[in-house]
């Protein structure tokens, strides 16, 4: 197995291998597989762990880099769950003594441009200083650091020659605060959780302004601790833990689009959409980003190909087959374009979607450590989001089809103009025998040509009606009769 070369968290551990060389050469083995650096190892009882741990010649410590996905927030627990399941799939006696989280978070220094001051002889007027500041006498280098770190960066001579003619000018405002959180991964986190919870709260206003009682409190209290964690994340962004400049700034952002999407007309079915959406598209990734390339190929492919394969090459047959079904027809009676089949897929897919709730939650919890599947667990959950996919689209598609026949039926009844369903196009139509009455042949009740009939169209080279007094389909040869398109269902035929 190849090693993981990305990762998020890396957390130092104490791991106790007990079996002796042998089940210690094999542990080995696995830390290497998993990508994990062995930093050393001892004898059980000696050095970190003397005076610790009883002394066993059986048993050896090792010190390991555990590196993994998710969060930094219980990456340690994650970390013990990960070799749970190593020592579980190679057999082996393995115990997590300790573990530590290492924060390893990059500072954002502010970059520097260096431009060159040897066409000067003394102080710049101020149309050379704004000249050298846009760029016109750059010295084609960049460094990093504070303003005296970067100007004696920029004017050292990396070549052993003389010491440069250069000044600096910032790239950005940081250097001016040099007190500000100015943390690499800690600043992604922050605007991620502002941005998380202004949709939240966004939401949850929407779906509280149309609801009363007990509903309204709860989602009015959601959204308050989304706007909490919005305006906290968004408060900090620059000072660490304590609320800076931009808590003024990330309260205005909020207000401004809390009040926008409310004089927007934001409903209850759009914040639900939204917050389903936001939840949909997070765990999903959070979920599909820790897959590896064994993963993929074992669970994600074969996963991915089956939904493909079914939504879209039998999606479209089986919504109008069940449609027939309904209308006491077979799947052969109805000439459906294939652009409509591939809508009618879609619109099952699009049913099929609150389905993919189960995996979204899951790749939060597994991206905050409270879930670390093995193997096992990753085919319980392919099997079962497959049967999920299976039952919820049965049922999806059966009840939208009944419902479209169920409206098709009650027009025909009533004389009205029936609905339309993904191309199949009842219309009323007068049927003109070309052959004498006595000897047209046909399913169903005999035909009666001073009155019009729900026409599906022409299928297998019969024309498909349907009669609305009797309430059942009708067949007649396509080459033996003349559809004519009546007004309306109390038009007279044959005239």
């Amino acid at each position: 197995m190849a090693a993981r070369v990305r990762y998020d968290q890396r957390v130092l551990a104490l791991i106790e291998v007990r079996g002796g060389s042998r089940d210690w050469t094999e542990a080995e083995r696995v830390f290497e597989a998993h990508g994990w650096p062995v930093v050393g190892h001892e004898p059980r009882g000696q050095g970190t762990s003397a005076g610790i741990l009883t002394a066993d010649p059986a048993a050896r410590v090792y010190c390991v880099e555990i590196r993994l996905y998710g969060a930094s927030r219980r990456a340690e627990r994650g970390a013990t769950w990960q070799v749970r399941n190593a020592a579980r799939t190679a057999q082996l006696e393995m115990y997590v003594r300790r573990a530590d989280r290492l924060d390893r978070d990059s500072e954002m220094l502010t970059e520097w441009r260096a431009y060159s001051t040897a066409h000067r002889a003394g102080r710049l007027s101020r149309v050379a200083r704004w000249l050298a500041r846009a760029g016109v006498f750059d010295a084609g280098t960049q460094v990093t650091g504070g303003p005296g770190e970067a100007l004696r960066l920029a004017r050292a001579a990396l070549d052993g020659g003389a010491r440069r003619a250069v000044a600096v000018r910032p790239m950005d405002g940081r250097w001016k605060h040099p007190a500000r959180m100015r943390r690499e991964r800690q600043f992604d986190r922050r605007m991620a959780a502002f941005t998380i919870g202004t949709l939240v709260l966004v939401s949850s206003v929407a779906i509280a302004a149309e609801h009363a009682g007990g509903v309204r409190y709860f989602w009015a209290g959601v959204a308050l601790l989304a706007g909490c964690v919005a305006l906290s994340a968004g408060g900090t962004v620059d000072r660490g833990h304590h609320l800076g400049n931009t808590a003024g700034v990330a309260g205005a952002i909020v207000l401004l689009i809390l009040v926008t999407t409310r004089e927007g007309g934001l409903t209850e079915a759009g914040g639900i959409r939204l917050l389903y959406g936001l939840t949909l598209v997070t765990g999903l990734w959070l979920l599909v980003r820790q897959w590896t390339w064994g993963e993929w190929a074992t669970w994600g492919v074969p996963l991915a190909a089956t939904l493909v394969i079914s939504s879209f090459a039998g999606a479209g047959s089986v919504l109008h087959a069940l449609y027939a079904d309904a209308l006491q027809l077979t799947p052969g009676d109805l000439d459906v374009p294939p652009a409509w089949q591939f809508l009618s897929a879609l619109k099952l897919v699009a049913l099929l979607l609150p389905v993919l709730l189960v995996p979204a939650v899951w790749g939060i919890a597994k991206h905050y450590h409270y879930v670390v599947p093995g193997e096992r667990t990753g085919g319980l959950m392919y099997v079962t989001i497959l049967v999920a996919f299976l039952v919820a689209g049965g049922s999806f598609a059966l009840d939208s089809a009944e419902e479209a026949a169920s409206r098709t039926e009650k027009a025909a009844r009533q004389g009205r103009e029936a609905p339309h369903y993904f191309g199949v196009e009842p219309a009323w139509t007068c049927v003109e025998p070309t052959v004498p009455l006595a000897s047209l042949p046909g399913e169903g009740p005999r035909l009666d040509p001073a009155r019009p009939y729900l026409a599906f169209g022409v299928a297998g080279g019969n024309a498909v009606l349907w009669d609305r007094r009797s309430g059942g389909p009708l067949k007649v040869p396509a080459g033996k009769v003349r559809l004519v398109p009546a007004t309306s269902a109390e038009a007279r035929c044959g005239r």
